[in-house]
């Protein structure tokens, strides 16, 4: 048999251009298509896609998965893809994972502002509801609630600004989630209130004998009481927060 020497093709030059950078299209291509806001909608939608929630600063990300034979790859976090729609980045300062049984409620969580805590939360393993609490005094949906399925099917994160509350229930047992903040953990400014407090009136899917709580979780205070001592955020100081990590200060 004749073997046929095999000569391997030469790398092409590697192509180094950014959205902003004019590309040449055909008179045929839309000019809408010409415009770099155009190519980074595009660009978007082959990553991830991100919708407000009803809260305002409070994101669900949908990321596009890429399946073969092999498995799965995906981009769970994008900080260019996030910053476009938060107008700010995620300065990462801490990781943090949490495994949990079904009926497992973690929350509700917040801290003071500012610093407080951004979080970026996604489940790798399992199911949970995610809800975001808007718990700033002054807000116009202060004490509603939006919530997010996280799962190891459709791969979705939330992100949760500075200032919000933040809970969820375990639906499955191991229900694996981690964490990406912008703030290490701080005993002394981190608050909570009672997951089970009616008016805030959080809908769990799992009925009321099945639920896992702490002590700490249990013990917090009601909404009402909350923001009657003075804990709370206002809607004022965060978007000053807010502000001034747009402006980079």
């Amino acid at each position: 048999m004749k073997w046929t020497k095999f000569e391997p093709m030469k790398p092409a030059p590697p192509v180094t251009r950014s959205l902003d950078t004019p590309v040449s299209y055909p008179p045929a291509c839309p000019a809408l298509l010409r415009s770099a806001d155009a190519r980074r909608a595009i660009a978007t939608l082959l990553t991830v896609q991100i919708r407000e929630l009803k809260i305002p600063d409070s994101y669900e990300i949908t990321p596009k998965q890429f399946g073969d034979d092999r498995g799965v790859f995906l981009e769970w976090y994008r900080f260019d893809r996030l910053q476009e729609v938060v107008g700010h980045s995620l300065a990462l300062a801490q990781g943090n994972t949490s495994v949990s049984k079904r009926g497992v409620v973690r929350g509700i969580h917040f801290a003071d502002v500012p610093p407080s805590q951004a979080k970026y939360v996604t489940a790798v393993h399992g199911t949970v509801l995610d809800f975001v609490i808007d718990i700033r005094v002054g807000s116009p949906t202060f004490g509603q609630w939006d919530s997010v399925l996280l799962d190891d099917v459709d791969r979705r994160a939330i992100y949760i600004a500075e200032g919000l509350g933040h809970c969820f229930i375990a639906l499955t047992d191991d229900a694996t989630v981690s964490y990406l903040v912008n703030s290490t953990f701080n005993a002394e400014r981190e608050h909570g209130i009672d997951p089970l407090d009616p008016e805030v009136g959080l809908e769990f899917p799992i009925s009321a004998e099945e639920l896992l709580l702490s002590p700490k979780d249990t013990q917090a205070p009601s909404l009402a009481a909350a923001a009657e001592s003075g804990i709370l955020p206002t809607w004022d100081a965060a978007r000053a927060y807010y502000d001034s990590l747009n402006k980079g200060h």
